[in-house]
């Protein structure tokens, strides 16, 4: 029991991004949603009953296609096939409403100064002289290839849309990133889709990357919320883990943030820390409080694998804690910072009223939302779709997103499915077709697919044979080309 309850704990930790995954030069479809990831900024561990998909608190097994049964055929009109047919679409589901249109927007800047030893997200480690001229042409050139993504998600998306309500740049390092550049990120955003008055804008900042003078500068931008990593207080600890930043930085960063007058603001700290005792972690809780945050994020380690920490340590065996103290600590949270007057309003994170992350909380309701940059996903009419995580795929994933699907879909021909799959991967393929079958259900495409087959490569048949050539319909599917490319455009 007490091992399910770490695993329940771990689903959450700082860092996720809006469920950073992928590997396909084109995003992937990751699959229908069974809870968020808070990454997107905080859920981590994937639901088990998806390939590489939703995130769930609670369990895998909520996870179901939610794909609707195709309209069944209009019976010949005598009376009592009729009256059957009559029955059956009284039965029948109704057709879903339309998915609202994303009111939140995660924006990946994955810049660090080194990457942390139990970190598996997408991050370009720069060095600790972040300033150096070379690292600066770096962030200036991702960040013009962020704003291309955004340009071209707004200018495909005609459908009605909402300002955004929530907006959350993460990393890496966010504040590691010259102001002027997160302006021009920030006015993009606001230009192309608007933000909504009141819209809660978060910036995730490292001790040591920031001072007071710099925190004004992010007030005037426009960011109303800090969430700042500090992950613990103790030298040796910090050290392990392989953070950039020390002690005395972290209380520092604490005091400004304090001091800065920003409406909100919040830290994380991490528990089972290799060598972190209970008594220590509870002076830590304690010191953290100290602070005043109106917002504390906790988060139990978690060994990943393919990191530092996979390679020096196994779970569960010391120098990391038991899953007993593990579950201890956790207790320990929840003790010290209720008794502290913090809500503990979700599974890692605690607010003082009215200091809940509106983004977070946007993602826990499975609230549609744009995921823009390096690895980063979003969340439209119920299914997750993730950006490529190496930057290399990435960056040429952008410049030909537009040439591939939108200049093809918008001719006779069409687009070669078979061709992207040889590219991309049968995955990129597949996803295309089912972001047209609405579409193609109301009669606005057309999907060429090769003949089913009984016996797939690795034994399994296909209900259906693979997509081979999307086309639009004349007139109706040409005069609907901007929503039917929208909607593969998200996909991606």
């Amino acid at each position: 029991m007490l091992l399910a309850e770490r695993l329940l704990r771990g689903c959450c930790r700082r860092g996720a991004r809006g469920g950073v995954g992928g590997a396909l030069p084109l995003a992937r479809e990751t699959g229908p949603a069974c809870a968020p990831p808070a990454q997107q900024p905080q859920l981590r561990r994937r639901c088990s009953a998806s390939s590489a998909g939703g995130t769930s608190p609670a369990s895998g097994a909520a996870c179901g296609s939610r794909r609707r049964p195709p309209p069944a055929a209009a019976a010949p009109a005598d009376a009592p096939q009729a009256a059957a047919a009559a029955a059956a679409a009284a039965a029948a589901p109704a057709e879903a409403p339309p998915a609202p249109p994303p009111s939140a927007a995660y924006v990946h800047l994955p810049f660090c100064k080194r990457k942390c030893f139990y970190c598996d997200f997408p991050v370009e480690a720069v060095g600790m002289e972040a300033g150096r001229d070379p690292v600066q042409r770096r962030m200036a050139s991702y960040v013009d290839t962020l704003l291309r993504e955004v340009a071209a998600t707004a200018a495909l998306n005609d459908r009605a849309s909402q300002p955004l309500e929530s907006v959350y740049f993460g990393g890496g390092t966010p504040s590691l990133v010259p102001p002027p550049l997160l302006g021009r990120v920030l006015d993009a955003l606001s230009a192309r889709f608007g933000l909504a008055a009141g819209a809660e804008v978060t910036i995730e900042a490292d001790p040591g990357t920031f001072d007071p003078e710099r925190l004004r500068e992010y007030r005037a931008m426009g960011f109303n919320r800090l969430s700042i990593g500090v992950q613990s207080f103790e030298p040796g600890l910090l050290s392990s883990c392989g953070r950039a930043h020390d002690a005395a930085s972290a209380r520092a960063a604490l005091s400004a943030a304090a001091a800065s007058g920003f409406p909100s603001w919040s830290l994380d700290l991490m528990s089972g820390l290799p060598g972190l005792s209970r008594a220590s972690w509870r002076a830590t809780l304690s010191e953290a409080v100290s602070f005043g945050p109106p917002h504390i994020s906790v988060y139990d380690l978690q060994v990943e694998e393919g990191t530092p920490f996979a390679r020096r340590y196994s779970p569960g065996a010391a120098p990391l804690p038991a899953d007993e103290e593990a579950a201890a600590m956790y207790a320990d949270a929840s003790e010290i910072l209720t008794a502290a007057g913090y809500e503990h309003y979700e599974v890692s994170n605690y607010a003082r009223p009215g200091h809940r992350s509106r983004h977070n909380q946007a993602y826990w309701r499975l609230t549609p939302h744009y995921g823009f940059g390096l690895g980063a996903a979003s969340y439209l009419a119920g299914r997750r779709y993730s950006r490529p995580r190496r930057m290399p795929d990435w960056e040429a994933w952008e410049e030909r997103l537009l040439d591939v699907i939108m200049l093809a879909l918008r001719t006779s021909d069409g687009l070669d499915l078979a061709a992207v799959a040889g590219d991309y991967g049968p995955e990129a393929a597949r996803a295309i077709a089912s972001a047209l079958a609405r579409h193609e259900r109301e009669g606005r495409v057309v999907v060429e697919r090769a003949a089913p087959s009984s016996t797939a490569p690795g034994g399994g048949g296909e209900a259906e044979g693979r997509p081979l050539r999307a086309r639009l319909t004349d007139p109706e599917g040409f005069l609907f080309s901007n929503d039917v490319i929208s909607d593969v455009f998200a996909a991606f």
